[in-house]
């Protein structure tokens, strides 16, 4: 049974992921030389601190959509048995872009408001294969 629920879950994770995936090359439509960055976070935090990284994340995202250009989305989500492992997405127009994201004052403080608060970080770079959304979609 538990077993299941982690399988289930897992699959959970990745259809979220690949829907962040989808959305975020919707309006682009995957740039046939496809100079876009994608990134996949996994991340553990202190249970202790959960809704401290929260709002951190929350405000890191609002101020890299609203400020950066390159930035083109950022999706965080956390899970639902064990919300201290959080997955985020990411969506560069380019490697200029994710570095330029990295040198901001806004990153800066987002990394170090959360040292103490990380237990483990995994970082992957992705490669977008498909991407698509249905008319409306976000609207419901």
């Amino acid at each position: 049974m538990k077993k299941r629920q982690l399988r289930k879950r897992g699959l959970g994770v990745l259809k979220i992921v690949f829907t962040c995936m989808l959305i975020a090359m919707f309006n682009s439509a995957v740039a046939q030389d496809n100079k876009q960055v994608v990134r996949i976070a996994k991340i553990e935090i202190d249970p202790a601190q959960v809704e401290n990284y929260k709002a951190a994340v929350k405000e890191i995202g609002e101020a890299s959509l609203k400020n950066e250009p390159g930035v083109l989305m950022l999706f965080s989500v956390a899970d639902k048995i064990k919300p201290n492992r959080v997955t985020v997405m990411e969506v560069y127009a380019d490697s200029a872009a994710y570095e330029a994201h990295r040198q901001t004052v806004h990153f800066k403080k987002y990394k170090e408001l959360t040292k103490n608060m990380v237990i483990s970080l995994e970082l992957a770079e992705v490669d977008p294969i498909f991407a698509g959304i249905k008319p409306g979609a976000l609207n419901k």
